[in-house]
């Protein structure tokens, strides 16, 4: 078991008063048989309302409501939680869905539709053809295979960008410029999966980087895919690895563009960008 304290700063700077529209935060880890919190306090600027729900995947979600125009939000989330290790690939496949192609079971089918629904389905010509490199109909693979190959052939294949737009680039854009974030390579491996058949869901969170300096960390986007027996395992479509111990998810969703961490609006009288500041440290603590 391993503490972990993750502090999420987020700073918007206006050159002039602005009036603030609603927030809504999604960077509370979810909590689980993987994870327990021991504290967590979020700590904003200006004076505000926060009310926290949950959403329909589960997700802890804040809305913060502003009272007052300002020149600066400071959104500061400080957790302490517990992280009980697990050996990423130590998990067994309902004897079924060993090999692909596979049929889900009936009760599993209603649940699942919304995971295998294409988010872009404009985009499948292009996907279905880079998918043909890896398999054919008649073939027959065993599904972890199918899906491990794929996600290394994206981490050899393509170029890692990082991207300071919001939203996420189309599969077909991806496949384009063989470059892509986290969160657009993302996108095409669940896409990938969902015109094959199988579910697949996106994952915003945090990763551990204990091999870089202490205190190092980001905030990250990777995939989940749903395989009986195992349920949904996540894969880091930038790393090419099964998702362990230094992956702590803070929201799942359907849509890849569903899970920021923060967004809002602002309403200003004249023209008026912020500047954005965001810094995460996550350390192991005794």
């Amino acid at each position: 078991m391993k503490r972990i304290q993750i502090r999420h700063s987020t700073v918007y700077q206006f050159p002039r008063p602005v009036e603030l529209a609603p927030h809504k935060l999604m960077i509370r880890p979810r909590s689980g048989y993987d994870i327990r919190i021991e504290s967590a306090q979020l700590i904003i600027s200006p004076d505000c309302l926060t009310k926290w729900h949950r959403d329909i995947y589960g997700n802890s979600v804040a809305v913060v409501s502003f009272h007052e125009p300002a020149t600066t939000l400071s959104i500061l989330s400080e957790v302490v939680l517990q992280h009980f290790e697990a050996e990423p690939l130590d998990f067994f496949v309902d004897e079924k869905a060993v090999m692909f192609p596979f049929h889900f079971d009936p009760q599993e089918r209603v649940d699942l539709i919304p995971y295998q629904t294409l988010c872009f389905p404009s985009d499948s010509p292009v996907v279905r053809d880079w998918l043909q490199g890896f398999w054919r109909p008649g073939q027959f693979i065993e599904t972890y295979v199918l899906l491990d190959t794929i996600n290394k052939a994206i981490v050899r294949d393509f170029a890692y960008a990082m991207r300071e737009e919001p939203g996420v680039q189309r599969p077909a854009q991806t496949l384009a410029k063989r470059s892509g974030s986290c969160r657009d390579f993302a996108t095409l491996f669940i896409e990938a999966c969902r015109y094959f058949g199988l579910a697949g869901r996106f994952v915003s969170g945090y990763l551990n980087c204990p091999e870089t300096v202490q205190g190092h960390g980001s905030t990250h986007a990777w995939s989940e895919v749903y395989l009986p027996g195992a349920g949904w395992k996540g894969f880091d479509n930038t790393s090419g690895i099964v998702v362990g111990h230094d992956h702590i998810a803070m929201a799942v969703c359907r849509h890849p563009a569903d899970a920021p961490p923060i967004s809002g609006s602002y309403i200003s009288q004249e023209p008026c960008v912020p500047a954005m500041q965001v810094r995460v440290d996550v350390n192991e603590i005794q």
